[in-house]
């Protein structure tokens, strides 16, 4: 419920420009980029040749949950401009944007990282027994379904083999290989990846307001993810903190030992936490990889280009990589529940010394 909480608080700061935006994006659902899936979707509802159940699969940030969300307003909007096509600008379109519409249940694990459980899903089975209180279907979104443990994976069998008529399943995933064969084949997969850089940049420029220098640096920051660029615009606290976590990645470089260690315990404390600040400095030793290979993709930290190239200067290719690699193994790491906080040492270890 926090979880919940949390996105209805965001979404109602995106509510004063939806009616706008609804009438901006028409066809493309207010999506940035996926225009295939989108077109997909909304020609099988025009012509009822809707799936039980979808898997809609992709790196995190990359829309995912949008395009979930935005396909169960198409299938309950109270006023389709046409068939398969959300008004996003009704009662229940409203109500689904903020995850609260009576015929909606979101399932996921408390926390990213953590565990959806069987229970969860039993629960989640009683309600889709039930009639639509209000619209024509029930959804069930079941978000980061890769975090499901593997007795609640199979609860979910029964449901993807009996469907109810009226109810869809909408699960979310990074890959299908994460999940049971048997889950997969059950569901139409939609695999959704990054999109180019100037067209997200474009995007939160036309459909969300966002000025061109600002809309440049998220597109890249994000790495072509609409979601995550969308979420950093409308919540600049998030910036901020990355902001932080890079600054202090920095200041570790010329740190000792002891320093070091001081300033990773409290970073390890909340697991959630540490994995965020790791994938921000992951993406940092990334764009140094980048330039001590000479190659010519884009870095992802522009606001700390000059940072990157006087390290890129200082080191070689093979210490790039080792720290990249060193990045990789503490977030899988903390992925299996390893302590944190040894895992943290031991990274702080492997960063050079400045």
């Amino acid at each position: 419920m926090r979880e919940i909480t949390k996105s209805s608080t965001i979404i109602a700061r995106r509510l004063p420009i939806l009616r706008v935006c609804a009438k901006i994006v028409g066809m493309n659902w207010g999506v940035i980029g996926h225009e295939w899936a989108v077109q997909l979707l909304s020609e099988q509802i025009a012509q009822k040749r809707l799936r039980h159940a979808y898997l809609i699969t992709g790196p995190r940030g990359v829309g995912r949950r949008t395009l979930a969300l935005r396909l169960t307003q198409a299938l309950n909007c109270l006023a389709p401009p046409e068939p398969g096509q959300p008004c996003r600008a009704c009662r229940a379109c409203l109500q689904i944007e903020r995850m609260q519409y009576p015929d909606l249940l979101v399932v996921q694990a408390e926390q990213e990282g953590g565990t959806l459980k069987v229970d969860q899903v039993r629960e989640m089975q009683r309600s889709l027994s039930l009639h639509p209180y209000e619209g024509r279907y029930r959804v069930a979104l079941l978000l980061r379904f890769e975090e499901a443990h593997p007795s609640a994976m199979n609860a979910l069998l029964k449901t993807l083999e009996e469907p109810a008529s009226q109810v869809v399943l909408l699960l979310t995933a990074e890959s299908a290989e994460r999940l049971l064969p048997t889950i997969v084949s059950r569901c139409e997969t939609l695999r959704l990846r990054p999109l180019p850089l100037e067209q997200v940049s474009r995007g939160l420029q036309e459909e969300w307001g966002a000025p061109e220098d600002q809309a440049h640096l998220l597109a890249h920051i994000s790495g072509g993810r609409p979601g995550l660029a969308l979420q950093l615009h409308l919540e600049p606290e998030r910036l901020q903190q990355r902001q932080a976590w890079l600054t202090d990645l920095l200041r570790l470089l010329t740190f000792s030992r002891k320093e070091r260690f001081d300033y990773i315990e409290p970073l390890t404390k909340e697991r959630s936490v540490l994995r965020s600040a790791l994938n921000v400095w992951l993406s940092f030793w990334r764009d140094i990889l980048i330039k001590t290979c000479g190659a010519v993709a884009p870095i992802t930290n522009l606001d700390y280009q000059q940072e990157i190239e006087q390290l890129a200067a200082r080191l070689d290719r093979s210490a790039a990589l080792g720290v990249v690699s060193a990045v990789e193994n503490a977030l899988s790491l903390v992925d299996q529940n390893v302590n944190p906080r040894l895992v943290g040492e031991v990274l702080t270890l492997d960063l050079p010394k400045i």
